[in-house]
């Protein structure tokens, strides 16, 4: 053990025998900083000796905070910032997590990539409203997950699920979103639009919805089902039920855009060719290609009607505005996004960095697999 690790120790032990509150919240900042300084390159051991230190030390603060305002900004900030920390301690982790106050859970609870599934299942089961809306935002859900969370029916927890491209939703997820649905016109555009909503689902849905809703579907539809969507309300129009799912097919993309990768002919012009046309499954095809990703991720990043996921494989691609502008864009079969939209992205295009970006990309790749 170094002498550093020795020093941290001892200063934690003080803190803890003085009982103040001032000095717990001093240490608990210096150790979360010595922390954040160097966790890229910390072992294992060096990072359980951080877990155990910062967590005796979050327990006597936590004491506190339920009378002391300053002990509750305190812990909210060393959440936020140890949320986005690939290696950050485990179980200070769990333990913001499952803090009963939001803005302390909030932001591992929608960020950590330390709570497994079996975590984030028991905290929809037990929490508020207010945690389930925070896990509801994780950018990579699977089933169990959202089913548990759908399970409380909260209808603001399935509005944010539903427009959530990254959270995997099961057939009874799915049924249970539908269902809300017929009382909630803007869910029914956000679950409408989804790519894996099954068909059967999709024409109980336009069976109850409004013209307006209806209308507003057709309006926000990417390409790809912007044919199916029409012909599922003309079916339930003039009442036919008729089969209308339609299989994307990638694989013809994906053989094109690797011949064009061989050849050194996939770049970004290229891309802008197929975001322009609208093309969607070669768009989707190159993006992927481009950025280092794979279909399975940027494809529901393209069905999402939130253009803020789509920025990240674009700014790990490199891309120019122009091109970026188009690819979402590409994701409606009519019309253009709204300027306050276009100009909202803008803004968060130029502040975004490509390292973050690719780092990004790749934790939603290895919690897509």
């Amino acid at each position: 053990m170094s002498t550093a690790e020795f020093s941290i120790i001892d200063e934690v032990e003080s803190a803890i025998r003085l009982g103040s509150a001032e000095k717990g919240l001093e240490t608990a900042r210096r150790v979360t900083d010595l922390f954040l300084s160097s966790a890229g390159s910390f072992g294992n051991e060096q990072i359980a000796l951080f877990d155990d230190v910062l967590e005796r030390l979050i327990g006597t603060i936590e004491l506190r905070a339920i009378a002391d305002m300053g002990a509750r900004i305190a812990l909210a900030e060393i959440s936020a910032q140890l949320a986005p920390i690939a290696q950050a301690p485990p179980s200070v982790i769990r333990r913001l997590a499952n803090n009963d106050e939001i803005r302390i859970a909030g932001p591992v609870l929608q960020e950590s990539a330390r709570l497994d599934d079996g975590e984030l299942v028991k905290i929809a089961s037990s929490k508020g409203e207010s945690h389930l809306l925070a896990v509801a935002g994780r950018w990579w859900l699977k089933e169990i997950v959202t089913d548990a969370l759908l399970a409380r029916r909260y209808p603001s927890v399935s509005r944010r699920l539903a427009a959530n491209p990254g959270a995997r939703v099961s057939g009874n997820g799915f049924a249970v979103i539908v269902g809300q649905a017929e009382a909630d016109p803007e869910l029914a555009v956000s679950v409408g639009v989804r790519v894996d909503l099954p068909s059967d689902l999709r024409r109980r849905l336009l069976r109850s919805a409004t013209d307006t809703v209806r209308t507003r579907l057709l309006s926000r539809a990417p390409p790809h089902l912007f044919e199916e969507i029409q012909g599922a309300i003309a079916a339930v129009t003039v009442g036919v039920e008729r089969e209308m799912s339609v299989v994307r097919d990638f694989e013809g993309a994906k053989r094109a855009i690797a011949n064009l990768k061989a050849t050194g002919q996939l770049t970004e012009a290229t891309l802008l060719g197929f975001a322009t046309q609208r093309r969607y499954e070669e768009a989707v095809a190159a993006l992927a290609a481009l950025s280092g990703s794979t279909i399975e991720v940027i494809r529901p990043l393209m069905q999402s009607l939130r253009e803020d996921g789509l920025l990240v494989p674009c700014k790990a691609a490199q891309l120019s505005w122009e091109t970026t502008a188009a690819v979402l864009e590409s994701r409606f079969a009519t019309g253009a996004m709204k300027p306050a939209d276009i100009a909202r992205a803008k803004s968060n295009y130029a502040r975004m960095t490509s390292e973050n970006a690719r780092r990004t990309l790749r934790f939603w790749q290895v919690r897509a697999l």
